[in-house]
């Protein structure tokens, strides 16, 4: 199999989501252009630590540049649905955000998890381009996608699973 490295400047959709149910969801980060789609298989963790990069992301961007006019978006939950065929190119290892002032795009580098036999040069690569506004409303969804999951025991603050909790700090007993 050859090694992918796509580049996709700018997306015109942006997209995650999760397919299953809370405890057993596959997350997805999907960008299309031009009828072209790139899905990636990716964790939920890594997009929960996307969105808050996003947040210092636009912090830092407005200390720095302070004229740049702020992101003007609204967003809607069917914009995020992932669209067909669901054929991911790779589980992604390492997403890293990006910024292009003269363009005033934001990048996700996101490149595929290697393996114990696989050398840095031979992990595909992805690159979704993207509006300061895409990126936000990406954030916020993902913020609202992750709330969807298992609820978290407020004893010992790991996720419940709906059939019943052995609570560590309750010593095992079920919590439900």
């Amino acid at each position: 199999m050859s090694r992918i490295d796509l580049e996709m400047n700018p997306v015109d959709a942006l997209r995650a989501d999760a397919i299953g149910k809370p405890g057993k969801r596959v997350f997805y980060l999907q960008g299309e252009k031009e009828g072209q789609k790139a899905t990636l298989l990716v964790e939920k963790i890594q997009l929960q630590v996307l969105a808050q990069g996003v947040q210092k992301f636009f912090s830092e961007l407005s200390t720095e540049k302070p004229d740049l006019p702020p992101v003007e978006m609204e967003w809607k939950e069917k914009d995020f649905r992932l669209s067909s065929p669901l054929d991911p190119l790779f589980r992604v290892g390492e997403i890293d955000l990006v910024y292009d002032p003269d363009l005033d795009l934001a990048g996700l580098v996101c490149r595929e998890i290697l393996t114990e036999d696989s050398l840095p040069e031979e992990a595909g690569i992805v690159r979704f381009w993207c509006t300061r506004a895409q990126l936000q409303a990406l954030a916020e969804w993902i913020v609202e996608l992750a709330g969807r999951g298992l609820k978290i025991c407020p004893t010992c603050g790991q996720p419940m699973d709906p059939e019943g909790h052995l609570c560590p700090k309750k010593n095992g007993h079920s919590k439900k």
